[in-house]
């Protein structure tokens, strides 16, 4: 089989396209004929080693996994001895990191991932393939933060994969959503649901007189402090990157500062920052499965590259500049 292979960290030149061994499912897993996969910034930070500690989990001196790849959506070829909940033939989308393996025609994956969704009928493979990834972050942390229907939420950040899938699945929740996007992009994040929409290169979001219950950083280009003001009291500001994993040596000061923070919590009027770690939700799990399956969400996608496409397609990711999702058609 063709598969995106990387044996060693560096710029996007270290993928190449190679023929391998189809890999055989477990008695627990379902093998997965992939047509549709996503490229996006979990990849490349896998694929160069940096934020240098994703080293600790995906290998030191080189990747343990050769095949990257965090979501698919295929056929299921074969299935394991012990699987009952799919059968061969059904079209399937999901979420595989940490197991990985999607930048290739086949791949095996545990039947029992939370986010492993039967694709909607009438839904193409490249429209499931970005499906579960970004909203699976984004409805993290809302449900981390607790917010209810009828509060405040601002999104920053809200065309990327995780800001427009934060602003479909709040605004699903029945909050209030304002959208931070760039010039061109005011009635996209409107159609997917905000309330309003600050364009940040035409007006400094900060100055915004509203106040928010939380406020999502979808691309860590900001801050608490910058923020800060703009919160509610009680109200939360969480990002998707924060700057010690750019920078490993800045993990201890930033650790200290955020304990700081937490003491003084009390001063800012309850005001807080959440740090950005996907946890174990399975009822919001469920309710996102559901949204998938039922065709309600529906991802963004920038453009599609073909499998040996898969180096330029990274360059492209590494510019910062995509809308939502960028698509690999296997």
């Amino acid at each position: 089989m063709r598969a995106a292979v990387t044996t060693e960290y560096g710029p996007p030149e270290v993928v190449r396209i190679r023929d391998v061994e189809p890999p055989t499912p477990a008695d627990d897993e379902l093998l997965i004929n992939v047509h549709a996969t996503t490229l996006n910034r979990t990849d490349c930070g896998y694929r160069g080693g940096k934020p240098f500690l994703v080293r600790f989990f995906s290998g030191w001196r080189r990747p343990k996994v050769p095949v990257l790849g965090t979501e698919f959506a295929g056929v299921v070829d074969a299935i394991g001895t012990k699987v009952t909940s799919f059968g061969v033939g059904d079209r399937i989308c999901g979420w595989c990191e940490g197991s990985f393996g999607a930048h290739a025609e086949y791949m095996t994956i545990r039947a029992d991932r939370a986010l492993n969704c039967m694709i909607p009928e009438g839904m193409a493979f490249e429209q499931a393939a970005p499906s579960t990834e970004g909203s699976h972050y984004a409805l993290s942390f809302l449900r981390r933060a607790g917010v209810k229907a009828g509060q405040d939420v601002m999104i920053y950040g809200a065309t990327g994969a995780i800001g427009s899938a934060a602003v479909q699945l709040a605004t699903r929740l029945g909050l209030t959503v304002t959208a931070v996007c760039g010039t061109g992009y005011v009635d996209l994040v409107k159609d997917l649901g905000a309330e309003r929409a600050i364009d940040y290169m035409t007006e400094d979001f900060t100055r915004d007189p509203r106040r928010y219950d939380l406020i999502i950083d979808a691309v860590g280009k900001s801050s608490f402090w910058k923020c800060r003001h703009l919160l509610k009291p009680k109200g939360i500001y969480t990002a998707s990157d924060r700057p010690w994993a750019q920078k490993p040596g800045l993990f201890i000061p930033v650790f200290v500062g955020w304990l700081f923070v937490s003491g003084v919590t009390r001063l800012l009027g309850g005001r807080r920052q959440m740090v950005a770690v996907p946890h174990s939700d399975p009822e919001g799990l469920q309710w996102l499965k559901e949204q998938i399956e039922s065709g309600a969400f529906q991802p963004v996608i920038d453009c599609t590259y073909l499998l040996e496409q898969i180096v330029e397609a990274y360059r492209y990711v590494e510019t910062g500049q995509k809308i939502g999702n960028v698509v690999i058609k296997v």
